[in-house]
């Protein structure tokens, strides 16, 4: 795996760039606000948890590392 890929950072910029907030994030995943911030600063995350981001944030996440594959 590319240690390069920070995730959390790459979903938090992506939130930023949408113009949404943190409030709105954690209402789409079902999380409290707290895990939000958690969720930023994992340079790794659980499948499920990054697909339904993938879908609340109409974006493929898992290409960052599909990419490294090439």
């Amino acid at each position: 795996m590319n240690k390069n890929i920070h995730i959390g950072e790459i979903i938090k910029d992506e939130l930023r760039r949408q113009g949404k907030t943190n409030s709105w994030f954690a209402e789409q995943l079902n999380v409290n606000p707290r895990t939000v911030n958690k969720i930023f600063l994992k340079s790794v995350i659980d499948t499920q948890q990054l697909f339904l981001i993938s879908k609340a944030l109409d974006v493929d996440f898992f290409r960052y590392y599909s990419e490294n594959l090439r």
